[in-house]
């Protein structure tokens, strides 16, 4: 039941000085036995203590502040700071990768000239990547430079800022979308837009005081920002959030950690079921009861009915109920929430011919063992205040049943992008319903999701746009526009996309596998993500118009076109590792290092090999580095296994740190 001050409430500031009172607080959990709390009545007094140094260096309201900020708890006290002060916060992902450094410029410049709020070590390395001729970033850097507030000289915070009067149909802050290597796309929310949102999830999850949630979800993402903190706390929720590094570095800490407060509402995408699932291996459950939890929200990606039906059985020994797993829907335009299922509904699939779920195609079932089957999940129905239709290419509202464009409207929805008339005359229909870009189809009161028309490609949690993907790709040397398609394959049984590539080659194969290899080594250490296949097509097939079809391509190596050549690649490599041999350890340090990366990547790798050019994905580069971690405390940072990509290079590098060793030859 959606609480008295959600109700009152008609802007975040409002809400975050009525919730003072709330005998609520946060957890910022840090390790199994590590923790810091903070009630909400401090959190506010710090938000204003930090508004008081944006403040001091001239920030006002209506101002832009990117947060740059990997720590939960900093990143929550200055987002509120912000708010407070009128402020418009835009939260960017601190990745590892220069794509994430080329994110964060492009936005900045986007911004025009806006704050900064990170630490001097994060801005030190902006500033290392900026000053590379290989990219714009001066001018960039400079504006950044100069209105950098860095959070570790925050010292005192014990005088308030001026809290901001907020309207309602003020600017509360910028989600910006994936987009690395393009102009990414600023989702302008405003107070109405999350409040709206906030009530509506509320009534239909029938949210209230007594839930207790836990969180390890990025706060740079809108399902961690707007899902686990926003909604949890305006509905005065006890609120435990853990990082997502401690997270996927000891994914089991997370069911732990939600016995032990009985957690009532947690949240994952498919990454994490299958992340956890995998660590947990043939470990017994049956010492944890979860039986408190009556909310597993599943969204952020298209969600896997296999692997929430093989989470659920798992972890029956702890005593999960059935129906907690919560598959929804939802976008950042929409703020978050489009549809929820109803509450202590068991989880509801169907198996349909994948080869009529084409725009305005009556859906058709088949059998789930059919090699042309594909299994949907329902999202259940749209929220309070948030309406929903599908439709055809024309926008016309289509009949139950049919597969058409999921569009949606109501006071949750954002107004529209920053600064971006092009994208906002795109995603708007001519009577105001926003496109989603995604693809389903109803039956009765249920949605289920069937496709992407944007072809976002979904990569451990996160979201890829094909073309940014594409760019990197043609770096490698023979390649150029036109000649690389990146697509999001999902196999029959498999739970998330894998990434493809196809690249035009009508020579021999023996000439593809270095331009293959070194497109998928560009990919991987620009962006983190595997490239899972790389295939050889003779034609790129085009709309009229000129438009890559990538569905197309999808289809037919889901189909088995490609079989033959993907055989004869597989051969081909075979042969040449047979008679290439692979580089020994030539000394101690490279063969700790080679037995630490020969776990991660579960292959016998020479001292030589490129981790990138291996398919080395973040989450192995995490799983590496605290290994070596471990072995060498604080000798290696993360983003030096983008210098030293090969364990003879990375040897090198620590034996100036360790003399000792040095001499091991």
């Amino acid at each position: 039941m959606t609480s008295t001050t959600m109700t009152a409430a008609s802007t975040l500031n409002e809400l975050f000085a009525a919730n003072r009172s709330a005998r609520r607080s946060i957890n910022y959990i840090e390790g199994e036995n590590s923790e810091r709390v903070v009630s909400f009545d401090e959190l506010y007094q710090r938000a204003l203590g930090i508004l008081h140094h944006l403040q001091a260096i001239g920030a006002k309201p209506g101002d832009k502040m990117i947060l740059y900020v990997a720590n939960n708890e900093q990143s929550i006290d200055a987002f509120c700071g912000a708010i407070l002060g009128g402020i418009i916060p835009v939260p960017v992902a601190l990745g590892i990768s220069d794509e994430h450094k080329l994110k964060l410029l492009r936005i900045a410049r986007k911004l025009g000239n806006p704050y900064l709020y990170t630490d001097r070590k994060t801005l030190d390395r902006i500033a290392s990547f900026a000053s590379d001729s290989q990219n714009d970033g001066h001018a960039t850097l400079s504006g950044l430079q100069q209105r950098a507030f860095l959070v570790d000289t925050l010292a005192d915070i014990s005088v308030a800022g001026k809290a901001h009067n907020a309207q309602p149909d003020d600017t509360a802050f910028i989600q910006f979308s994936s987009g690395s290597t393009s102009e990414p796309k600023g989702i302008v929310l405003t107070h109405r837009n999350i409040l709206t949102n906030a009530r509506g999830a509320g009534e239909a999850a029938a949210f209230s005081e007594q839930d207790v949630t836990l969180s390890w979800m990025p706060l740079t993402h809108d399902m961690g920002l707007i899902g686990m903190f926003i909604m949890m706390y305006a509905h005065r929720m006890q609120l435990n959030m853990m990082p997502t590094e401690l997270f996927v570095r000891r994914p089991l800490l997370w069911m732990q950690i939600a016995a032990r407060k009985r957690v009532t509402i947690t949240s994952s995408p498919n990454f994490g079921f299958r992340h956890y699932l995998k660590v947990l291996s043939d470990r017994s459950v049956a010492d944890l009861d979860l039986a408190s939890i009556r909310l597993l929200f599943n969204g952020a990606e298209p969600i896997s009915a296999s692997l929430a039906r093989e989470f659920i059985a798992r972890l029956q020994p702890a005593k999960l109920p059935p129906q907690a797993m919560y598959p929804v829907y939802g976008l950042a335009e929409a703020t978050l929430a489009v549809s929820f299922p109803r509450l202590d509904a068991r989880l509801t699939a169907v198996a349909l011919d994948r080869h009529h779920l084409s725009v305005g195609n009556e859906a058709k079932d088949i059998d789930a063992n059919s090699q042309d089957a594909a299994e949907f999940v329902s999202v259940g129905q749209p929220i309070p205040y948030c309406q929903l239709r599908i439709c055809g290419d024309a926008d016309t509202e289509l009949p139950d049943g049919q597969v058409g464009h999921i569009q949606i409207s109501g006071d949750n929805v954002t107004r529209g992008y920053f600064e971006n008339p092009a994208a906002n005359a795109a995603g708007f229909t001519a009577d105001g319903w926003l496109r989603t870009g995604d693809l389903g189809l109803r039956r009765g009161e249920l949605l289920y999701i069937t496709g992407r028309a944007k072809e976002i490609i979904f990569v451990n949690g996160q979201n890829y746009y094909p073309h940014d993907l594409e760019s990197i790709a043609y770096r490698a040397e023979g390649l150029e526009l036109g000649k690389v398609v990146a697509a999001g394959l999902r196999p029959k049984e498999a739970d998330t996309d894998e990434l493809t590539l196809f690249i035009l080659h009508r020579g021999d194969m023996h000439e593809f596998l270095p331009v293959a290899a070194a497109a998928a080594r560009l990919v991987n250490e620009h962006t983190g993500i595997e490239v899972s296949h790389t295939v050889p097509v003779r034609r790129i097939p085009k709309t009229t118009s000129g438009k890559i079809q990538r569905h197309l391509l999808a289809t037919a190596y889901l189909d088995g076109e490609f079989d033959a050549e993907l055989a004869e690649l597989s051969a081909l490599r075979a042969q040449l590792a047979a008679t290439g041999g692979t580089a020994a350890a030539g000394n101690q340090l490279e063969a700790a290092l080679k037995a630490i990366c020969d776990s991660a990547l579960e292959r016998n790798m020479g001292v030589d090999d490129n981790l990138f050019d291996l398919g080395a994905s973040s989450l192995k580069l995490l799983e590496i580095h605290e290994k070596i971690d471990q072995q060498y405390p604080g000798l290696v940072d993360i983003t030096e296994l983008f210098d030293y990509p090969t364990i003879a290079e990375l040897a090198r590098h620590l034996e100036g740190k360790l003399p000792a060793v040095a001499g091991d030859r």
